[in-house]
């Protein structure tokens, strides 16, 4: 349609008396550059919900809430493993651990495995860069192995990571960020810059300050765990070093601001996988792996958005391509969720997400090893389901890195004296634990109920075990596939899955 003369006129003079920065400043606004900035941080061993931002009341985190407030936050994300290492591999590769190479914990990426800072560094010119608490990828031997595992990685070239970005940094959460402050000195004029900055809290063990520490009493436990002093004492140190992230991220965003880049820097906030608790971080069940994931974009992302969208960390390295006008790379299978960022789609992305355990850390193989050392298991989640397969169901469950705290020793107290319900005790003390776990998780949020082997839930299950079939082998799994309940009979496995239910 024609625009009439007068209303022509109309606009171009406005368009004369406008000031120069403040026009500058609405294009700017209304239309960023195709090449924006990225700047990715990961807390450590942060499960949702403990933002302020999704209603949890354990924590105080403004900054972040304000983060959220400003783009977009996901209710349902999930890391591709609850392990820091395997879980960094699917964030900067685009792929599972598994098809990365690198489920065993002390495991270098491999230098064919290529990472997105790479590709933006590559093809759309970007200053790259990593600080930070410790980016795991590099391979870690571990005190069990020995200085000689160590050498060994140094002697075949397998720490690669100063090749891959342009600057490298490692160090505590106060030297993170100076880091960033050098690393933004560094940056060439004329650049995009892409920085992943990693922060250790809430990592265990916990040591938050007296004033960031909550009143161990006034905490909300979920069903999952039971109500014990030990746990609520480590519950409150756990909320208190979340709440010290907060400050962390707080000097994170106001140095940005600072420089000029909060109008075109695309922040993303995560964590890299759950809590140090049972039910969390080495468990395939929810807490393990889904983790707060907020982003901001300004003049892209519209401000107060959420999702409840299904997402993998897989899907994180194709976005951040896309948000900088680049193809995902050539081996990656995470999905590009920039329309949903965008507000163009709210058709979601996936129908499934897939986690992988494996070993952790570098603990040595014993006669009396526990779940924290060395499990082996998959587990795929729909929108309303989600499928456990235990591949080493022999090896009784014990917590990462928590089971010697006061937490787990009065839960082992409540079940010695049989304090502990149904539920608490067959997920945590049954040897051996059910080979297939099928959980509702509208009715059982907590995942305290198997449904495995219910006779109105087959569809279910056989429709789960048969995606979780194909993304083993897509991902040339080494882990036998589960039985896809397609014989004659029931399977041998599937009698077993019905015992865990809660009363």
């Amino acid at each position: 349609m024609t625009r009439p003369r007068s209303v022509c006129l109309v606009i171009r003079v406005f368009l004369a008396l406008l000031p120069l920065g403040a026009l500058t400043a609405s294009l700017r606004a209304a239309a960023p550059t195709a090449k924006p900035n990225i700047l990715f941080v990961l807390s450590d061993d942060h499960s949702y919900p403990f933002l302020g931002t999704y209603g949890d009341s354990n924590v105080r985190t403004p900054t972040l809430d304000r983060l959220a407030a400003e783009g977009m936050k996901f209710h349902r994300f999930f890391t591709v493993a609850p392990q820091c290492v395997p879980s960094r591999a699917g964030y900067l590769t685009g792929r599972s651990a598994v098809a990365a190479r690198i489920t065993r914990f002390s495991s270098p990426l491999p230098r064919d495995e290529i990472t997105f800072p790479e590709l933006l560094r590559e093809q759309a010119g970007y200053f790259t860069g990593i600080c930070g608490r410790t980016y795991h990828l590099d391979g870690s031997a571990g005190a069990n192995a020995g200085p000689g595992a160590s050498k060994l990685l140094v002697d075949h070239g397998l720490r690669t990571f100063a090749q891959r970005v342009d600057y490298l940094r490692t160090g505590s959460d106060e030297l993170a960020i100076e880091q960033m402050r050098e690393f933004l000195d560094q940056k060439p004029a004329d650049k995009p810059f892409c920085l992943w900055l990693n922060f250790s809290d809430p990592h265990h063990p916990w040591t938050p300050p007296a004033s960031d520490r909550p009143d161990p009493a006034s905490l909300k436990l979920p069903a999952h765990w039971p109500d014990v002093p030990g746990l609520r004492e480590q519950l409150a140190d756990y909320c208190g070093e979340v709440n010290r992230v907060d400050r962390s991220m707080k000097a994170v965003l106001d140095l940005l601001a600072a420089r000029g880049f909060a109008a075109n820097t695309l922040v993303v906030f995560a964590g890299d996988n759950g809590l140090a608790f049972p039910h969390g971080k080495g468990s395939l069940y929810d807490p393990g792996s889904n983790v707060p994931f907020v982003v901001r974009w300004p003049g892209v992302i519209k401000p107060g958005t959420e999702s409840r969208a299904i997402l993998s960390g897989e899907d994180l390295a194709p976005t951040l391509l896309a948000a900088a006008g680049l193809k995902p790379g050539a081996k990656m299978s995470g999905v590009n969720f920039l329309p949903l960022l965008r507000g163009e789609s709210t058709t979601p992305p996936r129908r499934h997400i897939f986690i992988e355990r494996g070993p952790h850390g570098s603990a040595p193989v014993t006669v009396a090893m526990k779940s924290s050392g060395y499990d082996l298991g998959r587990a795929v989640r729909s929108d309303r389901y989600k499928l456990i397969y235990n591949c080493t169901p022999w090896i009784p469950y014990s917590p990462v890195d928590s089971a010697g705290g006061p937490g787990w020793r009065d839960i082992t107290a409540a079940n010695e004296t049989g304090k502990l319900s149904a539920g608490l005790r067959a997920t945590y003390f049954t040897t051996p634990r059910p080979v297939y776990e099928l959980y509702d998780l509208e009715a059982d949020p907590s995942e305290l109920t198997n449904l495995s082997g219910q006779p109105e839930l087959r569809t279910v299950e056989v429709a789960l075990r048969t995606a979780l079939a194909e993304k083993m082998i897509l991902d040339f799994d080494y882990l036998p596939l589960p039985d896809l309940l397609d014989r004659d009979g029931p399977a041998a496995n599937a009698k077993k899955g019905g015992k865990k239910k809660s009363k």
